[in-house]
């Protein structure tokens, strides 16, 4: 089968590449090939490639940035995953998209269920939900995995602007009333292989919404404690940072952040055996892979 794979370039697409199983034909185009808004050039490409399936890992992800350019944040989140699905509706192919726990107020108490209300607090949440809402509109086979705090040893995420920090000062603030589950980029391109893999086998799959997100929930404090506790124990520091709690208030961004980003992920392994991933065990593995590159 062949599988078109838009956002190649990005923390998951870039493991989605490297983690093609056997007797997949995998295309990865990034931004640049694949321009979510650019209808001309959607509707060329799909045309041209012809796959079999669709995953979409390209996104408007610059959450501060989105507050103030949202027409640009909505032409990819919203508009071009529609594009996306109109196109896979016309041939009949599934989409399968990457969406995000912004969708939510962040005011709950208890892991986010799928069928839990939505409430996006900011233009960036905001426009991930209407591309939810797109494309289920637009693509009868369509399946979306929500996920949080991504991270990997490919591209910029918290892991790596930690450790930067780490090394060039001697405390960092860190904000502690935040709760989420960093989930590992590679894990999230496994489930995603196995979903299509599933769906090449059957000719179908239970379609809709279904939430991946790596455990235990921690705060960005609790995971900071652990990047430089892991980090230290494979040299890839000389000394940890004293690391100093704060609220969310004391660190003023643009966009808000959801306080409680913690989704329920009982859903996906009970419809198809995917389990939930350990992100200590999986933060030690892109760590490794950065000290043995140095």
């Amino acid at each position: 089968m062949r599988v078109l794979v838009a956002g190649a370039q990005g923390q998951v697409g870039h493991e989605l590449m490297r983690a093609v199983p056997v007797g997949f034909e995998i295309i990865g185009l990034g931004s640049r090939e694949l321009n979510l808004a650019d209808s001309q050039q959607v509707m060329k490409r799909v045309a041209e490639i012809a796959p079999g399936a669709i995953i979409n890992a390209a996104a408007y992800t610059a959450v501060d940035r989105a507050e103030s350019e949202s027409a640009a944040a909505y032409a990819v989140n919203r508009d071009g995953v529609a594009l996306l699905a109109d196109q896979a509706e016309r041939a009949g192919i599934p989409l399968f998209h990457i969406s995000t726990d912004y969708v939510f107020a962040g005011n709950g108490i208890s892991p986010y269920k799928e069928s839990d209300p939505v409430a996006p607090v900011g233009v960036y949440g905001a426009s991930k939900l209407a591309g939810e809402q797109a494309l289920f509109e637009r693509c009868s086979r369509a399946l979306v995995l929500r996920t949080s705090w991504v991270f990997g040893a490919h591209g910029q995420n918290f892991v790596r602007t930690m450790l930067r920090l780490g090394r060039e000062r001697d405390e960092l603030a860190v904000v502690a009333d935040q709760r989420g589950g960093p989930t590992p980029a590679a894990g999230i391109a496994g489930a995603l292989w196995q979903l299509v893999q599933l769906y090449r086998d059957k000719g179908e799959l239970q379609w809709g919404c279904y939430h991946f997100s790596g455990g235990p929930a921690c705060s960005w404090y609790e995971f900071a404690e652990e990047i430089f506790r892991q980090a230290l124990e494979l040299g890839l520091i000389e000394r940890s940072p004293r690391l100093r709690a704060i609220v969310s208030s004391e660190y003023p961004t643009p966009a808000r952040r959801p306080l409680w980003s913690v989704l329920d992920c009982s859903k996906l392994n009970a419809e198809f055996g995917i389990q939930q991933p350990d992100w200590r065990t999986e933060l030690r593995s892109v760590l490794q892979e950065w000290r043995d590159e140095t």
